[in-house]
């Protein structure tokens, strides 16, 4: 029997239309307005630790990463590239400061891309030409990356600090030398830790060019912190059809970052949504333990992959409605719950069986919809607290 899952049709509903760009390939993935928006990490590995940096790759991509950056601080780093590169399953970006010599390595290497950043590279002006040359010759494209904390000097003797207007100028400034040796494949990126800063240094941007944006709040925090921040953010930018790819900079897990990305595109129906928990905050009507059910649920449906929204609600005001537009839900109350399937009561457990009942309609619904379990993978679903 095919189930008929609750979530928005295809295509779903967006808050506004992409900005038109032109394309570009980073490997086997597309960025521009024409391909889906990507999210992307940095391996926090030793680059010439070769073993490491595949393995944390490999976990990256087990949690969705689209492509991964590497840093390349050291000759030992560059020579690891050529292995990195070949055996990835995913893109690899060579992120290069300081040395330009490590650009044209990563080039020679393979990388899907190389991130470059001007205000901190040698002479960096002087040698466009020869990157433009190498990259148009191999098919690379570059990112061209400028932040807050290593702005050319020249601008911000011009400015005073990292303003959006100084962002702005050192992107399109090193784009422009590019342009002018026939090199047109460039990303960009303007990063900042104070997201109004970087919110308004990315429309100035995407007003005044058609590259590919790179969104990310550089230096953004601890988990929680940077969540936020990237979320507000991104948010911003996203909903008016500003950004093509994103990271979530943490100082945490990789893995986390990409939890995070994928969660944000999620909510803006940027990318076709998984398992959603809709769940009460509790309050004084509550005659059930909704914290303890709702991470229950969401420990038990880990990892689901069908795209199912399924309801914990904890009192009689807001429950039996979410739960009765959900796929799957529960109204709580007197130590039982009513449980719903499209809509339709099913039956009534007690509490002690809510949780127990709810996983298994879910998988359920998963088998019945197609998934098996060898189509589930790893990572918590998606929660949305209400």
């Amino acid at each position: 029997m095919a189930i008929g899952l609750g979530m928005p049709p295809a295509p779903p509903p967006v808050l506004a239309p992409r900005r038109k760009t032109r394309q570009i390939m980073v490997g086997s993935v597309g960025v521009g307005s024409d391909h889906p928006i990507s999210v992307q990490s940095m391996c926090t590995t030793k680059t010439h630790d070769v073993n490491s940096t595949l393995q944390q790759i490999a976990q990256l991509t087990a949690s969705g990463c689209d492509m991964v950056r590497v840093a390349c601080p050291r000759q030992e780093d560059a020579e690891a590239l050529p292995e990195i590169a070949r055996k990835a399953n995913i893109p690899v970006i060579a992120d290069i400061h300081f040395q330009p010599k490590y650009i044209f390595a990563a080039i020679d290497a393979g990388c899907a891309a190389v991130r470059v950043n001007p205000g901190n590279i040698k002479e960096f002006d002087g040698r466009v030409k020869e990157v433009a040359k190498a990259a148009g010759a191999a098919g690379i494209p570059i990112r061209i990356g400028v932040n807050a904390g290593s702005l050319d000097k020249r601008l911000m003797e011009k400015y005073g600090k990292a303003t959006p207007e100084a962002l702005v100028e050192s992107a399109l400034w090193e784009a422009s030398l590019f342009e002018e040796h026939g090199f047109g494949d460039i990303k960009i990126s303007v990063k900042h830790n104070d997201p109004v800063i970087m919110v308004e240094a990315y429309r100035q941007l995407a007003a005044q060019c058609d590259y590919p944006l790179h969104l990310g709040v550089t230096e953004a925090g601890p988990a929680f912190q940077g969540t936020i921040k990237s979320a507000v953010a991104f948010g911003s930018l996203l909903s008016e059809g500003i950004g093509d790819t994103i990271r979530v900079s943490l100082s945490a897990p990789p893995a986390e970052e990409i939890k995070v990305g994928d969660a944000i595109l999620q909510s803006l129906n940027l990318r076709p949504r998984k398992l959603e928990i809709v769940s009460c905050p509790s309050c004084g009507r509550a005659q059930v333990d909704v914290y303890r059910l709702a991470n229950e649920v969401t420990a038990g449906l880990e990892g689901m992959e069908v795209p199912l929204r399924v309801a914990v609600m904890g009192c009689v005001v807001n429950g039996p409605g979410e739960a009765r537009e959900a796929d799957l839900g529960v109204a709580s109350g007197n130590g039982k719950g009513q449980i719903f399937v499209k809509g339709e009561v099913i039956k009534t457990v007690p509490e002690s069986q809510i949780v127990e009942t709810l996983i298994d309609e879910a998988l359920r619904i998963a088998e019945e919809s197609g998934q098996t379990e060898q189509d589930r993978e790893s990572g918590p679903p998606v929660v949305t607290v209400m």
